[in-house]
């Protein structure tokens, strides 16, 4: 019983640590989102010749 309940916990743990460092104002996710509109921001602006 004792290390289910410590199997649970961890899972639990980890799956809060997940959610922080990938969600949040300045998580992955939103890091990720800024440079791929910043990147085609700049493909957009390339002239051709």
């Amino acid at each position: 019983m004792r290390n289910i309940l410590m199997t649970v916990m961890l899972l639990v743990a980890v799956a809060l640590l997940f959610t922080s460092v990938i969600g949040g104002t300045n998580g992955t996710k939103a890091q990720i989102q800024n440079k791929g509109t910043s990147a085609n921001t700049t493909i957009s602006n390339l002239s051709a010749g």
